[in-house]
């Protein structure tokens, strides 16, 4: 025993700040997000958003969760922003105790363990979903449950009530295997409820952590009281583990005998429906705990990484190496803007994109766990959208480009709301011609960089650099075109791309002369007829 404890403490330690290695369900990790009231939240990300910014890979980035319950509460976080300063400065609290003091953090993650199996995901369905009601026939268990007994004390005095019991008992096998099946995560997941309520008892005991809640004894107190109803159905656990078969086979005789399961399951779930409240409290207060020690590692493990400074009243942007964290050994950039949206040109493969996500993913870690990957970074409050990537909706007939003014469509909508947000934008309206494109992309990217919005837009049109200048700042990233190859450096610099370099890159790849000649007298002629306009 003790080498085993010795084992878990060795483990904990050596594996914070590193990543975490576990398989990721998010079928079941994000249960506890999709059924979560967060219409308070100041914003609720996207599908969309998340899609564009690899949410996903992301989230494996930055989890280091010991529960389930941690990694649930961990993913509706990143997902709903909230704007409370106090929770943020108790956080931060618990972050630089948790950080400090090893000993502390590898005890509560010993606790948190305890609800790292499967059926943990199941919990939030208690105090989330709707619980089943017993079925009209349900008195017919009572009943049976009566005859079972009778039966079992007369056959002391007559034989032949064998035969009554052992058919009741079948009535009641088959009861029983109904009730199984139809109920079996709630089964699993009562339990695992009891569990999460005897840690939370004991974390709320530290001092530290108590600040989270000052008043969760009331909510642990009344789940501690249907504890003695949940604790036959978490017998079963614990016969499994320490007599094994034997054990449970006899357990389970029992209570097909008796129907005790479906008896004693109705019951508990008719008490635990008003106790909705105090079970959400409890699974928020250990979930945030354990988010906070993921917090701690994720920022031990990181070389640079920073507190963001966000401030409503203060309209400019300023990132200091900022990059982004999945992309190995990735270059960082510095950018600083005041009242203004950005504009990026720059040829495929130069980095604009990468650079749209890499400001986009930091605002909302900044927004949601307070920490961003870079040395420095202010934004003022806003809010995040995004159309980046988007793709054919064939089931739906729906083409690339009629994607594209249905999600653009619904930014203006938002840029009018009074609120700030953050727009970012890949290749606007690429999916239509050139002269349409333009135009239309002037007259979008203007509209939505209004009323103190902020747009983060990449394009290859020149001709946008130009005519949003007064609105936009220009940045641009290059490639260093070689006799035979093609350089990147990833480097964000300010002003518009000077330099065409696209037919250089098909002579590079051994495209016929022909074609690279006349690609290149083509573009003299569209140049002078395109410099009258300009004038």
């Amino acid at each position: 025993m003790f080498r085993k404890k010795k084992k878990q403490t060795e483990k904990f330690k050596t594996s914070f700040g590193k990543l975490k290695k576990d398989s990721f369900d998010f079928k079941l990790i994000d249960n506890y997000f999709k059924n979560k009231d967060n219409s308070n939240a100041f914003q609720v990300i996207s599908d969309k958003t998340c899609n564009d910014l690899d949410f996903e890979e992301l989230f494996m980035f930055l989890d280091r969760t010991t529960s389930k319950v941690g990694q649930q509460y961990l993913y509706n976080n990143l997902r709903t922003i909230e704007v409370d300063p106090q929770n943020t400065e108790i956080n931060e609290e618990i972050i630089g105790a948790l950080s400090k003091d090893s000993d502390l953090r590898v005890t509560i993650q010993k606790e948190l363990e305890k609800l790292s199996k499967y059926d943990v995901y199941r919990i939030s369905t208690l105090f989330q979903k709707e619980h089943p009601k017993p079925p009209k026939w349900f008195f017919a268990v009572k009943l049976l449950t009566f005859t079972s007994l009778l039966s079992l004390i007369l056959l002391f005095f007559d034989p032949r009530f064998l035969l009554v019991l052992i058919g009741v008992f079948v009535i009641n096998f088959v009861i029983h295997l109904w009730n199984k099946q139809n109920l079996l995560q709630i089964i699993d997941s009562i339990p695992q409820l009891l569990r999460l309520n005897s840690i939370a008892s004991y974390l709320h005991t530290i001092g530290k952590l108590k600040k989270i809640d000052p008043n969760l004894s009331v909510s642990i107190k009344a789940i501690g009281q249907v504890k003695n109803r949940m604790s036959f159905l978490k017998l079963e656990t614990k016969l499994q583990g320490e007599f094994e078969s034997i054990a449970w086979t006899f357990l389970e005789l029992f209570k097909i005998l008796f129907l005790l399961e479906p008896l004693l399951l109705f019951g508990i779930l008719n008490r635990l429906n008003t106790k909705r409240q105090e079970m959400a409290n409890i699974f928020e207060f250990v979930g945030r705990i354990d988010m906070l020690i993921s917090i701690a590692s994720l920022r031990k493990g990181l070389e640079n990484f920073c507190i963001p400074e966000i401030d409503d009243n203060n309209k400019s942007i300023k990132a200091l190496e900022i990059y982004h964290p999945l992309i190995v050994n990735c270059i960082t950039n510095s950018l600083e803007v005041s009242k203004k949206s950005v504009l990026l040109t720059g040829s495929n493969m130069a980095g604009k994109t990468s650079f749209i996500r890499t400001i986009g993913l930091n605002l909302i870690t900044g927004l949601s766990i307070n920490t961003c990957f870079a040395k420095s970074f202010s934004f003022p409050l806003a809010r995040v959208f995004s159309a980046i990537r988007i793709s054919d909706d064939l089931l739906n007939d729906k083409s690339y480009y009629f994607e594209e003014v249905l999600t653009i469509k619904e930014m203006i909508a938002e840029s009018e709301n009074g609120i700030t947000n953050f727009f970012l934008l890949d290749e606007i309206f690429k999916g239509t011609n050139t002269v349409e494109r333009i135009s239309a992309g002037k007259a979008v990217l203007s509209s939505l960089s209004k009323n103190g919005n902020v747009v983060f837009v990449s394009t290859h049109d020149i001709e946008l650099t130009e005519m949003l200048s007064k609105e936009y700042e220009l940045f641009h990233f290059s490639e260093m075109v070689n006799e035979k190859t093609v350089d990147f450096d990833y480097k964000l610099r300010e002003g518009k791309l000077r330099n065409r370099n696209a037919i250089r890159i098909l002579q590079i790849n051994g495209y016929p002369d022909e074609v690279v000649e006349e690609a290149i007298a083509i573009s003299k002629e569209l140049d002078k007829i395109s410099k009258p306009q300009k004038e």
